[in-house]
């Protein structure tokens, strides 16, 4: 049972937030989201949230800063009109791969990005795969981490047969471990060595891939330079075909033009993050929805029930 809930939705995903309205059957409220000439962010909220349980759903997505700014300053909005308690609904959480010090005197974003969202009132975050599970500490309220998990697993079962589930470098092994044990395949590893942030070079496949279906897995692609790069060395290897499964499509830069031209047969994604229109034109991608997962999380947020069983 809904109770006193208002969802509300920045510019970042506006589809993802009507997809997850319909599934609770309730409308999207309303908030005037504008930027000014000089690029400031302007809000309104046009209905009353006083001590309602609201639910602001904003990936921090490509423009990144502008998707921040807008949600922690509807968040600013919605305490100063008396909110009971907000959410922050995170589809997908940017800064997340800045999650320690790799280097002397450089920042700890995800950190930085963690006491924004808390200081200006949220109480709560919902958010999808993060980059790194730790991310969750960073934060002195409750974090629910989804999994889009069960929904590629799903495709995979569906889709694909004689699968080895392949990781595309040593970070991502317990999450393709996961999937593996799962759909009862076996695993295999890319080793690789990153020249500089979104470059790399595939080096070596640990792992039997000859005649198999490889499905590469990781949680968020960006440039696809490591995806690219990882199906040119599994066929070099034997494998029959190469597909890719990623929670956030962040496809920014040449990720396109190298997925069109690469040997990747197609690359399944989520919609935590809105594709840009080279993107959506492009036929090897793939769009698996996961508005159902997240609304059911917010209801059972604002009913106050469990919502353990999600994690999966």
């Amino acid at each position: 049972m809904i109770r006193d809930m208002k969802i509300f939705s920045g510019n970042s995903n506006r589809p993802l937030a009507d997809d997850i309205c319909r599934y609770l059957e309730i409308p999207l409220s309303v908030a005037e989201v504008r930027t000014f000439s000089d690029g400031e962010i302007f809000v309104e909220v046009k209905e009353n949230v006083r001590g309602r349980d609201i639910f602001i759903i904003q990936p921090t997505c490509p423009p990144v800063n502008k998707s921040l700014m807008e949600l922690v300053i509807m968040a600013d909005a919605m305490r100063r009109a008396s909110a009971r308690r907000i959410t922050a609904v995170l589809p997908y959480y940017g800064y997340a791969r800045q999650d320690r010090k790799v280097a002397p005197r450089v920042p700890i974003t995800a950190k930085v990005v963690a006491e924004m969202i808390m200081s200006v009132g949220f109480r709560r975050v919902l958010t999808l795969d993060l980059h790194a599970g730790q991310i969750q500490g960073f934060f002195n309220i409750p974090v629910d981490n989804l999994y889009a998990a069960p929904i590629l697993l799903e495709h995979i079962n569906d889709e694909f047969e004689n699968v080895i589930m392949v990781s595309p470098d040593a970070g991502g092994v317990e999450r393709t471990r996961a999937f593996a044990k799962r759909l009862d395949v076996e695993i295999a590893i890319i080793d690789k060595r990153r020249e500089r942030a979104n470059e790399c070079v595939a080096m070596n496949v640990i792992g039997d891939v000859k005649g198999k279906t490889a499905v590469l897995l990781d949680d968020m692609v960006d440039t696809a330079g490591t995806l690219c790069s990882a199906a040119d060395i599994l066929l070099e290897k034997g494998a029959k075909d190469v597909f890719a499964c990623c929670s956030h499509g962040v496809l920014s830069g040449p990720a396109i033009e190298r997925l069109e031209a690469s040997n990747i047969k197609r690359l399944v994604i989520t919609d935590s993050i809105p594709l840009r229109d080279s993107a959506l034109a492009c036929k090897k991608i793939k769009v698996l929805s996961v508005a159902k997962m997240l609304g059911e999380a917010i209801r059972r947020i604002n009913s106050e029930d469990s919502v353990s069983s999600l994690f999966v």
